[in-house]
């Protein structure tokens, strides 16, 4: 993939109150996202809830948003799973699809593994791949898989693989780590996941963003993202949205802006928030963004 990576959209999943993926309103927020300046949607990631949604259901939704016209290099696809067979399946759909990259997560059922066990199994997936590896962007999101991926770890990867690793998205929030990473493997795509440090990030040869924001702030994110403008509203609006679960937080502000109740609605082992903690953080959000909802 050549040119910037720029700004995708870590687009939110809505279900029906019996928790069935709404394929069509999925569609329409990546259409949105889009069209407000995203230059690409991520598929089940951490903000999509990937590790919820099943197999025949991602390619249930592959092959729909391809019907409907979104174009496949328009796509990254997330691949959060443990087993490096099943890794290796659902991104090689999405790749034979023509997806742009895949946000490949390390397994983190087992804990406490060494650098080596994980080159091990990224090895294996990639193996699996063949031909057909390519873009993969490694996902280092510690506090979700208490899996860490160490710059070293980066370097050994992108060196057995060139062509396959060609970047990291860096979700560790732990700004000396994204300083080391930018400094020793700034020709690879590195995506910075926090937002407070997206924009300093960017001016240090980051290349963009897969941010769980860019369904409600596209072209505010889109500043920090591409062109390195710090915006302090959005590093306050992200404390507010830590202190409570963040994918369930993010979708209540989805809501909030397109003014469609679905988004609340999220699968389990998550719950939705209070309704009274929604209440504060769609007040926090017209205060910071002047804006009301839809």
């Amino acid at each position: 993939m050549t040119g910037k990576f720029g700004l995708s959209a870590a687009l939110t999943t809505p279900f029906s109150q019996d928790r069935a993926i709404e394929i069509p309103t999925m569609i329409a927020q990546a259409k949105r996202s889009l069209a407000a300046g995203c230059d690409s949607v991520t598929l089940f990631g951490t903000t999509g809830e990937g590790s919820s949604i099943g197999t025949r259901e991602r390619t249930e939704i592959l092959s729909a948003f391809l019907d409907a016209g979104i174009a496949a290099n328009k796509l990254v696809t997330g691949v959060l799973v443990d087993s490096a067979q099943d890794a290796a399946d659902q991104a090689g759909e999405a790749l034979k699809a023509g997806a742009r990259n895949i946000l490949l997560a390390p397994p983190s059922y087992f804990k406490n593994v060494s650098d080596e066990g994980l080159f091990q199994w990224f090895s294996s997936v990639f193996h699996q791949l063949g031909d057909t590896g390519r873009d993969i962007l490694v996902y280092n999101i510690p506090s979700v898989t208490a899996v860490g991926l160490s710059v070293e770890l980066i370097g050994r990867l992108r060196h057995a693989f060139p062509g396959v690793v060609t970047g990291v998205k860096d979700s560790s929030g732990d700004w000396p780590y994204t300083q080391r990473l930018l400094s020793e493997h700034r020709d690879l795509v590195i995506l910075i996941g926090d937002e407070r440090h997206l924009a300093q990030g960017v001016r240090l040869g980051g290349q963009g963003a897969i941010s769980g924001c860019a369904n409600f702030l596209p072209q505010e994110v889109r500043a920090m993202a591409v062109d390195g403008v710090d915006d302090n509203r959005i590093v306050d609006l992200v404390a507010e949205l830590l202190k409570n679960p963040v994918t369930p937080a993010v979708k209540v502000l989805v809501s909030h802006v397109t003014g469609e109740t679905i988004w609340h609605t999220v699968r389990p082992p998550l719950v939705s928030i209070s309704a009274e903690n929604c209440k504060k953080l769609q007040a926090a959000f017209d205060t910071l963004f002047n804006r009301q909802a839809a």
